[in-house]
């Protein structure tokens, strides 16, 4: 995948976050969907996947509708106005809204709604996912959805809830996180969980990938519902030492994975290649800088 600026603005961004951190910062509603040169491809991708993964690339609990309903006028809205050249496709006869809007943007988008046990996944269209599936988070609150990530349970989730619930409408937040991977492929739907990645016979610095997730939240003043987005970028290590915005990223990765504990490690699937990973930051990090 080609190293745009704007793909290596999201990742430094991301990088020069604390780990495992909310991070949420104001953008403009301008800024809400961000289709780019890769827009045709990604999206001829989704719809791949849409036909094939089923239910693993979109759910919807019933009584979902009317947030759907929401998110797709407000997408759709926002497409012809800030997007006016792009060409949209018409949603299908008895197609949900958010799979209908959904094959128009490069972002996957998740809504949640206010439930007894808190703010609950109740419609998803998701393809390009960090490492888990729709069917198994789908009907389930974030303190559940959440639960292995380190740190999250107790306070954390607190936090997250009464952010959620202190949302005002149309106020747009986004963050940013990143991870290593050993490929560039932007579908991880939780099968590889658990594996190794960068086995011993290969080396790091050739299999290495920055994956970047840019997030934002919005509150639909009709519903009442959130909107997650996220929109996935994978950046090829080996390239990055070509732009000097490049080099400035890899010492930041580096020094973003140096702060990251053991449990977090594992939660990445990295623990067990952990010091081989850092190793190679390290002397791409000093290769980029001499």
């Amino acid at each position: 995948m080609s190293l745009d600026a704007a793909s290596l603005d999201r990742a430094l961004r991301a990088a020069l976050g604390k780990p495992f951190s909310i991070g949420l910062a104001p953008v403009g509603i301008e800024r809400w969907i961000e289709p780019d040169g890769r827009r045709d491809a990604e999206l001829a991708l989704r719809a791949e996947i849409f036909a094939r993964d089923g239910r693993d690339a979109f759910d919807a609990l019933p009584g979902s509708e009317a947030a759907q309903a929401e998110v797709a006028e407000r997408l759709g809205d926002h497409l012809s106005r800030y997007f006016p050249t792009l060409s949209l496709t018409p949603a299908r006869a008895g197609e949900p809204p958010l799979l209908a809007i959904s094959r128009n943007v490069q972002e996957d988008l998740l809504v949640l709604t206010r439930e007894p046990a808190g703010w609950t996944l109740v419609a998803g269209s998701l393809c390009f996912p960090s490492t888990w599936r729709l069917r198994e988070k789908i009907g389930r609150p974030m303190d559940i959805i959440h639960a292995a990530v380190p740190g999250f349970p107790g306070r954390f989730a607190d936090l997250v809830g009464r952010i959620f619930d202190n949302l005002q409408p149309d106020a747009l937040v986004e963050r940013h996180n990143l991870s290593i991977y050993d490929d560039g492929e932007l579908r991880h739907d939780g099968v590889r969980k658990g594996v190794v990645k960068f086995p011993a016979d290969t080396a790091v610095a050739d299999l290495a990938h920055v994956r970047v997730e840019r997030q934002t939240l919005l509150r639909l003043p009709k519903t009442g519902a959130v909107l997650f987005t996220v929109r996935v970028r994978a950046l090829k290590v080996a390239e990055l030492t070509e732009s000097p915005r490049g080099r400035e990223l890899m010492g930041a990765v580096t020094r973003h994975l140096a702060q990251m504990t053991e449990p977090q490690w594992a939660y990445k699937s990295l623990a067990p290649a952990r010091q081989r990973v850092m190793d190679a930051f390290e002397a791409l990090d000093r290769e980029a800088r001499s």
